[in-house]
């Protein structure tokens, strides 16, 4: 049986994340993005003996892990298989109206992208799923295979922030024509092939944009980050604190708008808390974290 200690996730940003969210005894939270349960395990402790968490996620492996992990809190825990952006509806099915705080962690666990199996890192030959939630319909292979050459363009220029995405998507749809694009190992392949070497970049590989566009899309990331933006807010009580932990500037910029344009936001990081030193040394994937926090002030 696959257990929680068999994948090595660190969850960022941990200490700094509590320190803002403050999880007290009584208080109910959520974790909108449990994973494998690192910062609903956090809340869990802090808030005992009666304190109470919700915890969303959408993946039923990591689902299953984390009931393992966090079986002694059993009692003061529910876990609802829903996405992060359907927390206001999710709250309406238990009868629960308003909480003293919410907490989402946007990224990838170690789960996805070491076990996976469906082709979130070209660091392993994997189908080309990249679903979050495998009962959804669209697959990155699905999108590579009917898309067409603007709209890949479109999606790793406006999701990945890719530069050279003209010519990767010229490229990739005139390979699908001669076989279609099913694995990372040869999505990673066309990507680099499709442009010269002095283009490369000095610090990542070739594809890390493209697949992180590509995950953005089929996830429909964007969209789920605008919509819990706007309604989780009317769920928090008065001096609640929403914690945002995003890992690339796109996100970041939807968060920081979000959170200045609400009038019942008081932004609590005027900049993003990014790690310390000495955690990005214990856990490199935490580089790119960035949390802004902000409370709820009037209703």
């Amino acid at each position: 049986m696959e257990t929680p200690q068999e994948h090595l996730h660190r969850s960022v940003l941990l200490k700094e994340t509590m320190h803002f969210l403050s999880p007290r005894p009584g208080g109910v939270y959520v974790d909108g993005t449990m994973g494998l349960g690192g910062h609903s395990q956090a809340i869990l402790q802090r808030t005992a003996p009666d304190g109470r968490l919700i915890a969303f996620e959408w993946d039923e492996r990591a689902i299953a892990l984390s009931r393992i992990r966090l079986q002694e809190y059993a009692g003061r825990l529910t876990i609802i298989r829903r996405n992060f952006a359907e927390i206001a509806a999710g709250l309406q099915e238990i009868g629960v109206d308003q909480v003293d705080g919410i907490l989402i962690d946007i990224g990838l666990s170690s789960l996805q992208l070491d076990k996976g199996g469906r082709g979130f890192s070209f660091q392993h030959d994997e189908p080309l799923d990249m679903r979050m939630d495998n009962r959804k319909e669209v697959t990155a292979a699905s999108i590579l295979a009917t898309s067409t050459e603007q709209e890949l363009a479109d999606i790793f220029y406006y999701f990945g922030d890719e530069h050279q995405a003209r010519p990767i998507a010229a490229h990739i749809v005139k390979a699908r024509k001669e076989d279609e694009i099913r694995t990372s190992a040869r999505l990673a392949a066309l990507v680099v092939q499709s442009v010269p070497r002095r283009f490369h970049p000095k610090r990542i590989h070739m594809a890390t944009k493209v697949f992180q566009a590509l995950r953005i899309a089929v996830n429909t990331e964007l969209e789920n980050l605008s919509t819990i933006l706007d309604e989780a807010v009317p769920l928090l009580k008065p001096g609640a604190r929403f914690c945002v932990i995003s890992f690339h500037s796109l996100e970041d910029r939807v968060v920081k708008r979000k959170f200045n344009k609400n009038e019942y936001l008081n932004v609590v990081t005027s900049k993003p808390v990014t790690p310390a030193a000495d955690e990005i040394a214990e856990n490199p994937r935490s580089r790119s974290a960035r949390l802004r926090v902000a409370e709820k002030i009037w209703q």
